[in-house]
């Protein structure tokens, strides 16, 4: 399966317990009703990123799905737009992510 990873950093003034509110209280919520995520977790960054403390990413997300067209469908419809939204006009840094696509090696 697909997991796309993305670094993130709060906008300035936003204080981290704000953002971790609205992820527990909304986004995980409305990231459970996307047909295409099977997994979805943000978690909080603790500590320098060797090699990368300079860009000042705050929280890294994983989010596995099942189909990558159908999860870029998931993000155009009313909620992934609204969810999207809010994201980048009150919580995240936009300009400052960094995200990319993995798949797992199988054992």
């Amino acid at each position: 399966m697909p997991v796309r990873y993305v670094l993130t950093t709060l906008k300035n003034g936003v204080k981290p317990e704000e953002y971790e509110r609205w992820l527990r209280e909304y986004d995980y919520r409305v990231a459970k009703t996307l047909p295409s995520i099977i997994s979805y977790r943000t978690h909080r960054i603790e500590g320098p990123i060797n090699g990368a403390e300079q860009a000042g990413w705050q929280y890294i997300e994983r989010i596995e799905v099942r189909n990558k067209d159908q999860y870029a469908k998931d993000l155009a419809s009313p909620a992934g737009q609204q969810l999207i939204r809010q994201l980048y006009d009150n919580y995240l840094e936009r300009a400052k992510n960094v995200y990319f696509w993995s798949e797992a090696i199988d054992d």
